[in-house]
Order: C-alpha cells, then sequence, then structure tokens
C-alpha cells in the first residue's frame, strides 16, 4: 500500500476495525477514514477521519466511495454475535451481513479500488472439518445449525471476491480469523462471543461475592443487560445476574456483611468443545501485512476463493478457558455448565501454516492478550 494512498476501513468502531486503525495509524499511514453506523468512535488519531456510513442502504455506499475514492480498502465491517445471537436474529444475520458485503464489494468494483480486504470467519468451515481445518475444507460438508446464517452470509463475501477477481481482474482477497478478542470487544453478556462473556461474567461474579455493589454498577452503566443500570433497584440487578448464570446459593440482603453464601457462575453446553483464539492486534497486524507485501493471486495457491487462515495454530478446552480467566480475574466461586444448552461446533483449530509460509506468525500468548483485554475493561468501567 502505498503510505499517501487513501485506506478505508468499514466498520472501524468495532473489534477488529479499531484495531485495524490503531495499527495503520501507528504505520504512520496519512490518509485513513474510519466508516461508523451505530457506534460512536471514542479515539481521534490525528491521521483518521470518521465518517458516518450505513452500509445497508447501496446508494449512500456508492456516494461514499465516489466521493471519497479510496484505493485500498478493509471491509471489517458485519452484524456479529456469540451463539445465543446467531441462534435467535437468523434472519438479520444472514441479510445485514449479505447486504453489507455485497454493496461494499460491488462499489469497490465499480471505483477501481487497488485492493480489498475481506474478514470472514472460521464459523464459515463445516461443523465436522477433519482438523486442523484447510482453507481447502471450504463448502465440503454441513454447517454448524446455531450459526449457519453467519456463516452463509461470510461465505457470499468470500465467493463475491472470488468472481469479481475472475470476471473483473479485481484484487480482491478475504482472511479468515480464529475466535477474536481485546480491547473494544462486545461485552453484552447476550450478544458477545464466548471469551468477553466469560471474562464480564467473572467480573461481576467476583464483585457480587464480594458484596461490592459499586463496582457491579459502574459495571451496569458502562453495559447495561435488557435495560438494567447501575441504576435499578438491587432486587432488578439480582435478577438479570442471575438470568446471565451469576447468582448467590441463597438470596442474601446487600446489607449485610459477612456469612455471604457462596457465588456460582454458570455456564452454557459442557465445556468440552475445543476453540482457538487470537488476539486482535495480532490480527490487524496480519491483515496489514498482507495488504503491503500480497496480491489476491499469491493467496489463490491456498484456496480457489482467494482467502488464507489467520491463528495461533493451538486451542482449549472452553472449561480450561474459563478457568484461566478465572484465575485472571480473581473469581474463587462455584463453576458449574448446563449441559442443556448447545455446544456449537466441537471443535475449530485453523490449520494456519500457510500463512506462517509467507512471512506470519502470532505473537501474542492467550493468557497475557487476556490479561490486557481485562486491563482495558477495567479502565473503561473505572472511566464513568
Amino acid at each position: 500500500m502505498l503510505e499517501d494512498g487513501t485506506i478505508v476501513v468499514f466498520g472501524s468502531t468495532g473489534l477488529v476495525g479499531s484495531a485495524l486503525i490503531r495499527s495503520l495509524s501507528k504505520k504512520g499511514y496519512s490518509h485513513i477514514i474510519g466508516t461508523y453506523h451505530r457506534r460512536i468512535p471514542t479515539d481521534t488519531p490525528a491521521n483518521v477521519r470518521y465518517i458516518p456510513l450505513d452500509l445497508i442502504k447501496q446508494q449512500d455506499v456508492w456516494n461514499f466511495f465516489h466521493e471519497f475514492k479510496p484505493q485500498y480498502v478493509f471491509l471489517a465491517a458485519a452484524k456479529v454475535g456469540g451463539i445465543l445471537a446467531n441462534d435467535t436474529y437468523k434472519a438479520d444475520f444472514i441479510y445485514e451481513n449479505i447486504t453489507i458485503a455485497a454493496n461494499v464489494i460491488h462499489a469497490a468494483y465499480k471505483y477501481g479500488v487497488k485492493k480489498l480486504l475481506n474478514l470472514g470467519s472460521s464459523c464459515i468451515y463445516p461443523k465436522e472439518a477433519p482438523q486442523p481445518i484447510r482453507e481447502v475444507y471450504l463448502l465440503s460438508g454441513p454447517l454448524e445449525p446455531t450459526n449457519e446464517p453467519y456463516a452463509i452470509a461470510k461465505i457470499a463475501a468470500i465467493k463475491l471476491c472470488r468472481y469479481f477477481n475472475e470476471q473483473y481482474g479485481t484484487n480482491f482477497f478475504s482472511v479468515m480469523p480464529a475466535n477474536l478478542y481485546g480491547p473494544n470487544d462486545n461485552f453484552d453478556l447476550f450478544t458477545s462471543h464466548v471469551l468477553p462473556a466469560l471474562l464480564r461474567k467473572f467480573h461481576l461474579a467476583k464483585a457480587l461475592a464480594m458484596d461490592d455493589l459499586e463496582t457491579i454498577k459502574k459495571d451496569l452503566n458502562l453495559n447495561p443487560i435488557e435495560g438494567i443500570t447501575g441504576n435499578s433497584s438491587y432486587e432488578e440487578i439480582l435478577n438479570i445476574l442471575a438470568k446471565c448464570g451469576i447468582a448467590r446459593e441463597r438470596t442474601t440482603p446487600v446489607s449485610l456483611r459477612g456469612g455471604l453464601s457462596p457465588v456460582t457462575v454458570t455456564l452454557w453446553g459442557s465445556g468440552e468443545p475445543l476453540r482457538e483464539f487470537l488476539y486482535v492486534d495480532d490480527l490487524a497486524e496480519a491483515c496489514i501485512y498482507l495488504m503491503e507485501n500480497f496480491t489476491a493471486p499469491d493467496l489463490r495457491k491456498f484456496s480457489p476463493d482467494y482467502f488464507v487462515n489467520v491463528g495461533t495454530g493451538s486451542d482449549l478446552k472452553i472449561a480450561d478457558l474459563a478457568n484461566l480467566i478465572r484465575e485472571i480475574v480473581g473469581f474463587e466461586g462455584k463453576l458449574t455448565y448446563d449441559p442443556t444448552k448447545p455446544d456449537g461446533t466441537p471443535r475449530k483449530l485453523l490449520d494456519v501454516s500457510p500463512l506462517n509460509t509467507l512471512g506470519w506468525v502470532s505473537k501474542t500468548p492467550l493468557k497475557e492478550g487476556i490479561a490486557q483485554t481485562y486491563r482495558t475493561y477495567l479502565e473503561a468501567i473505572n472511566s464513568l
């Protein structure tokens, strides 16, 4: 990428988009535009301009490309969520994500973008894919039912990039990251992915175990749960925490000190599924590395659909992840599982050897990345 070229990050206030903005800004790129829809940018680097844009509206997208004429595009905008959100808002997930991808990728062709990187997801792969998962396993078997709508939308975006390349000679390619986490993640307990949800659950459970109502109130003021904030009644707060799987063994008035009953955190599923987790700043560096050094044809040798996996190459059980996060947060209460809830895909370990051969390897250990994520979460709460 040219240092003075116009770079656009679609979805710049999300987990991946904000990491891309941070990395591009640090690297000294001078013309960076970030777009946002619902979330207002909280950081404003001098070399970044933020533009509000609804990517669902095709004419608005065309007007944006016509006005700003980007040369390089990172498509990080998406409607995302964990297993509960995916299984609840099926129509929204497939419609919004297909529409976003179609509008941006078509406009990138129409207005002559030099290079586009599309952010995908490891959920595109079959539920029973051989492990570790290679790029060529795409569409080789049935998808995981709980995230099928989202996965289909992401597959459509991959195919759009491929067929625009083949028909029009564009330079569009995709990356498939492992499960992501890091600063600016979504910590909503009903729509977030597993790692940030666990982190917040243990944070709230620790505060409840210590009878620290002030910490709970600050947390709820930052991220309300179904309308419950720090200004809600104590009973309402206890009820919403219990709904999220955070509860005392018996109800204890907040005014009582000492002799409090233990707090239990209950998690969905069995805890047995294996997952791979990638720190989001590592993903941002990988994306920029690919945009700076490679083209779509370079990635075609790994997949006919012009994409490559991005991950760490190692995974762990959800139960082990939970214990690691519990240790980092400092929660000493009980942990149980609800096997009546779905586990999702049994295992999703990506084969990252193709990306490694291109010269990029992840560098942030899981424990270090989680600790940094928790520090930034605490900073956000304490800033209120």
